[in-house]
């Protein structure tokens, strides 16, 4: 079973990437948050930092490119080329507001025609393998086998399905049974994602799925970083090891963003996955969320990896 990394904006990035590779065991592949092509500079700033080759040495990536323009996508996928990369995966599964009104993400789900051009123009003359990562539909599970058809006219790299539709956003049960007919007799490597926040999910997923032999981790490894090792046989979350991982994150962040305020935002975002190890540590949460200085925010942390109860296998706490 291979295990992937999921691209979850302003979490999993470089920040994240390195720390978690340096220290734990059991992902084949990180995949990078998506990064948008736009005319003229082709990647912004934030981008490129996200892509250089030096930000990732030595860690297995993949990125992900964002965009509902054929030409923008090949020009992305060029300059990846010339940085060493092997694979791109396009994104057809964010479902975020802001992307899904732009007809980008899932949001291309809901026009076909604009996605068989879209995917006719990028196969025409990629100069990578293009992996792609999607949803089951817009709004109802029905249109899931329109969207298999039409991907299985083009020589994807893998097909990874993230079994909700557009309308779930991140909430609900995934959809198992309408991922079914991607799992049955697939022309390319078919990877799932949704809802493995434990190695028992993972058995069952398993059970269900013998043929399947990737999947990709998203919110259940953000919550608990030994959660690859640990679907391997390996052993559970350590305080030592969580403290250690807190410190290289935090490190990571004073080094690249600017300013108590930017590098707090951040790790807030983390605690908000973290603190699934702690369930009941309310009060310490509560500490970390309202420290609006590093002093404040560091003591808050000691507090908490000092006296709270950890969970060694915490799955996901919605809310």
């Amino acid at each position: 079973m291979e295990i992937y990394c999921a691209p979850l904006e302003g979490v999993t990035g470089s920040l994240y990437r390195r720390a978690h590779a340096a220290l734990f065991s059991g992902v084949d592949v990180y995949y990078i948050p998506f990064l948008t092509p736009r005319e003229g500079t082709l990647f912004d700033r934030h981008d490129l930092r996200e892509a250089d080759p030096e930000e990732n040495r030595g860690i297995p990536t993949i990125p992900q490119l964002l965009t509902n323009r054929a030409d923008a996508f090949l020009a992305g996928a060029e300059r990846l080329a010339d940085l060493g990369y092997r694979e791109v995966n396009l994104n057809l599964g964010c479902p975020a507001r802001t992307v899904v009104s732009k007809g980008k993400g899932a949001g291309l789900l809901g026009r076909p025609e604009e996605l068989e051009r879209l995917l006719d123009g990028i196969f025409a003359h990629t100069p990578l393998p293009v992996s792609v990562k999607t949803r089951l539909g817009v709004a109802e599970e029905s249109e899931f086998p329109a969207l298999l058809d039409l991907f299985r006219r083009y020589p994807l790299a893998r097909l990874i399905v993230h079994a909700r539709l557009l309308t779930d956003g991140y909430t609900g049960p995934v959809r198992w049974e309408s991922f079914r007919l991607a799992a049955e007799d697939p022309p390319w490597p078919v990877c799932y994602n949704g809802d493995l926040f434990t190695a028992e999910d993972l058995r069952a997923f398993q059970a269900n799925f013998p043929a399947v032999q990737s999947v990709m981790l998203g919110r259940g490894l953000v919550c608990n970083p030994a959660l690859a090792r640990m679907m391997r046989g390996g052993n559970g979350l350590t305080r030592e090891e969580l403290a250690a991982f807190h410190a290289q994150l935090y490190a990571n962040a004073r080094a690249w963003l600017s300013g108590d305020r930017h590098v707090l935002c951040w790790m807030k975002e983390l605690w908000h996955y973290l603190g699934c190890l702690f369930p009941d540590a309310q009060r310490e949460h509560k500490a970390i969320r309202k420290a609006q200085r590093a002093a404040e925010y560091e003591a808050a942390v000691r507090h908490l990896l000092a006296v709270g109860e950890l969970r060694t296998e915490p799955g996901y706490r919605r809310g």
